[in-house]
């Protein structure tokens, strides 16, 4: 056994800790039983560089599907190509109004205590504008992550690379052929970006990036062709770091199939969600997974794990776990 996964199962016993174990083991029980598995992206794990080790789940087929942020989906690249240039604030709780303004003077764009430059954003744009354009006088319509695994698969950044590109999650992607899906895309730099471009007159519409809607459809697809393939196989598994569209938008698919296109397909056959989220009135973030039940996402009977903590330091365990480190 690995020490991570030693030290885990000697101490890790009771409350979030215990769950964290647990959700660990059923993830591994779940692939082991031919079940794939989805991991849905909140929060800023790009940048808090969880594709340190979510690259080598990927490469490892551990993971066969992301849904994540636009942001997410962005600054995994950004990190790839400014990475020696980013600041880390160390007492980033302390910063006055006056010290935020002059970071926004310095063109550092600050993710709690990592800053990003604003110029490795622009360098990116123009690599994107020119395959915008170029789609649009073709009349091709991409999602956005195609539109960036052209850009990583071309070679032309490489020479620009300022980490480890086995660091890179959406690298591993690419090379294992997983979909990504980023739901409220234009709530992203990129997406900025590419609305902003429009309506400066670079490009001549919206149609060369696929909607969300048409995303979603792609995702109803592959769930129903990832499930089955093995007699006895579990449905597809849901791993979520955080709440909010990245999560919902994916476990959407299950009860849109079934209640939309009428069809039978079983419930999401795994269920893990890391959060610091309260449960409140209303709030999805913190809804606990029972709740998914009344929804058609989960089954009563669906292994689900509900862990209170910090994703940026459970993931990486339960990863580390499921990698036997």
């Amino acid at each position: 056994m690995g020490a991570i996964r030693d030290f885990m199962t000697k101490h890790y016993r009771h409350f979030n800790a215990r769950e964290t174990v647990a959700a660990a083991q059923a993830w591994e029980d779940h692939l082991a039983a031919g079940g794939k598995m989805l991991v849905s992206l909140a929060g800023a794990m790009s940048t808090g560089e969880l594709g340190i080790i979510l690259s080598r789940m990927i490469r490892e087929g551990k993971v066969h599907a992301i849904s994540c942020t636009g942001a997410n989906l962005e600054e995994d690249v950004f990190n790839l190509l400014g990475h020696d240039e980013y600041e880390v604030i160390q007492d980033w709780r302390a910063l006055s109004a006056a010290d935020e303004v002059d970071l926004y003077r310095r063109g550092m764009n600050r993710v709690t205590d990592t800053c990003i430059p604003e110029d490795i954003m622009r360098h990116l744009e123009a690599r994107l504008l020119a395959r915008w354009k170029e789609a649009c006088e073709k009349g091709e319509r991409r999602f956005p992550f195609e539109y960036l695994y052209d850009i990583l698969r071309s070679g032309e950044l490489d020479q620009h690379y300022q980490t480890d590109p086995a660091n890179s999650w959406l690298l591993a992607a690419l090379e294992e052929g997983l979909p990504v899906y980023s739901p409220g895309w234009e709530d992203s730099t990129t997406g900025n970006m590419f609305a902003a471009n429009v309506l400066l007159g670079n490009l001549p519409h919206h149609q060369c990036c696929k909607t969300g809607t048409e995303q979603f459809a792609h995702l109803m697809e592959w769930y129903r062709a990832n499930n089955g393939e093995e007699e006895e196989a579990p449905s597809v598994g849901f791993f979520q770091i955080g709440g909010g569209i990245a999560g919902d938008f994916a476990i959407c698919a299950v009860p849109s199939i079934i209640q939309d296109l009428n069809e039978d397909t079983p419930f999401w056959g795994y269920f893990c969600q890391i959060t610091d989220a309260d449960v409140s009135y209303g709030g999805y973030s913190g809804a606990v997974p029972n709740e998914k039940i009344t929804w058609g996402k989960l089954d009563r009977d669906t292994p689900k794990f509900h862990i209170k903590s910090d994703a940026s330091i459970v993931a990486p365990l339960i990863f580390g776990y499921v990698l036997d480190d």
